[in-house]
């Protein structure tokens, strides 16, 4: 286990269990109270948790983790979301991402994707996104295009947002939107926890043609604080495990193909 996968379960164990003692950290991830210490003292100067004597409690259920601890969560799941989504995706589209974990992982299938080769003058697939750390990323694949969207960067996620974003989407057609989202309902449909990465991504999906949501299954009949669209408006999701009934006769009452990443 690297350093900063050990330091994203200790945050995880942090958030999930509220209030925990070294001793517990410990125990659950089998390393010493030294390194426990150490690595809640870290983490509390980053401002990621709050210390207490003998442990460190949670900032609370709405707080959002920065991307760099989410990278490990879900990790198959997400790789097999990716590939799925990539399917969908033909030689000469153009595909707006907005940021997250999984449409990371998109971004870094298509990227790596022999199929969607640039053919002669033409490039094998244009990118439209918001997320910073998606266009770095991409910037050194000849056959992919990206446009970077204005606005202002937001460092919990690396995406940008506010008006300028909004006015740069207004001059494209796009092929596909996928977007990655913190949760999804049937009564309140796709949300995320930041209200203006809820706006960009509401943007995205109204200048596609197709709307397809990548979600992890931990997502699912979950919602969080900001709306980005009803399921009426997502054409296809695509996530690692069968929808529970609830979220999936949701799911069809709106029309929603589902596909399960194998």
């Amino acid at each position: 286990m690297t350093a900063q996968q050990r330091l994203n379960k200790v945050l995880e164990f942090v958030t999930e269990r509220g209030n925990v003692s070294i001793a517990d950290v410990a125990e659950a991830l089998d390393v010493s109270p030294a390194t426990v210490r150490r690595d809640l003292n870290l983490l509390a100067q980053q401002r990621l948790l709050t210390r207490t004597h003998g442990g460190a409690s949670a900032l609370g259920s709405g707080y959002e983790l920065p991307l760099q601890y989410k990278l490990v969560r879900q990790a198959d799941g997400k790789a097999a979301i990716a590939k799925a989504v990539a399917g969908l995706v033909s030689p000469g589209d153009s595909v707006g991402l907005n940021g997250g974990t999984t449409t990371s992982e998109v971004a870094r299938v298509l990227g790596s994707s022999e199929r969607l080769l640039a053919r002669g003058s033409t490039p094998g697939i244009t990118i439209v996104t918001n997320a910073l750390n998606i266009a770095y990323e991409l910037s050194v694949r000849e056959h992919v295009k990206i446009v970077v969207t204005g606005g202002v960067p937001r460092s919990q996620s690396y995406e940008l947002v506010g008006p300028l974003v909004a006015a740069t989407l207004r001059e494209f057609s796009l092929d596909l939107a996928v977007l990655g989202v913190d949760g999804l309902t049937g009564r309140f449909g796709a949300t995320t926890i930041h209200e203006g990465e809820a706006e960009v991504s509401r943007q995205i999906a109204t200048v596609a043609r197709r709307v397809v949501v990548a979600a992890d299954s931990t997502k699912l009949g979950r919602t969080t604080f900001a709306r980005i669209c009803p399921l009426e408006q997502i054409d296809t999701l695509v996530t690692d495990l069968p929808p529970a009934a609830d979220v999936g006769a949701a799911l069809e009452a709106a029309g929603v193909e589902v596909i399960v990443a194998p």
